[in-house]
């Protein structure tokens, strides 16, 4: 495979990173009117355009500077409301909810994987639209395993700390959700040391491996 400049790059990563975080926030809006609470559809947030959801730094600054420097792309979007007061079982329905973005992600995973599976399967006889397929399911598969990883990891406010107050008894719910307020800045401190990298590469890589080996990737 050939090298990509960087137009190239942002032209194969642009699809795949919008829908990897549309469709999370969608899905944790659509878990959350199933169980009760309307706010999101009612704020128009159930939708797949994009414009709806886009966090200027997080869906485009953050990502473009990093697949700049050649590192993991990652990125966040705008989130979707929840009114946890309309849930019917608010403590385990939250839950639920977080999960429904990281679950999202491994089914576009496994979506873009199909995709490049095709795209492997006609890049002789159609070079020009094999390549292409081969290109963003590959950036399809990475991103969105790197964002269910990252989204698993449990420091509120990702999703794996709302699933780990919504799992925790109450007591410990109660403590452990008062580091939300400082959880973007652990996070963004983990990011600059390095620590973040580290901690997310070799799950990213198991993931991916385990996905490229089902799909018959490798």
């Amino acid at each position: 495979m050939m090298e990509l400049s960087l137009i190239q790059k942002i032209a194969v990563w642009i699809l795949p990173v919008l829908f990897a975080i549309t469709v999370h926030e969608v899905a944790h809006g659509w878990m959350a009117r199933r169980l009760g609470d309307p706010t999101a559809f009612m704020l128009g947030r159930l939708t797949l355009n994009p414009i709806k959801h886009i966090d200027p730094i997080g869906t485009v600054v953050v990502p473009l500077v990093l697949l700049a420097l050649g590192g993991f792309i990652f990125g966040w979007a705008k989130p979707v409301p929840v009114t946890w007061k309309n849930l019917r079982k608010p403590k385990r329905d939250m839950a639920i909810v977080a999960l429904a973005g990281p679950m999202a992600n491994l089914l576009m995973a496994v979506g873009w994987g199909i995709i490049a599976k095709i795209g492997f399967m006609i890049v002789l006889a159609v070079p020009f639209a094999g390549q292409p397929m081969i290109y963003m399911g590959s950036a399809g598969i990475i991103i969105n395993i790197i964002l269910m990883v990252l989204n698993l990891l449990p420091l509120p406010p990702l999703d794996g700390g709302r699933i780990m107050t919504g799992v925790l008894p109450g007591p410990l719910a109660y403590t452990f959700s008062r580091i939300e307020p400082f959880g973007f800045f652990i996070l963004l401190g983990l990011l600059a040391t390095g620590i973040l990298g580290q901690i997310l590469s070799p799950l990213v890589q198991a993931v991916s491996q385990l996905l490229y080996s089902v799909l018959g990737l490798n």
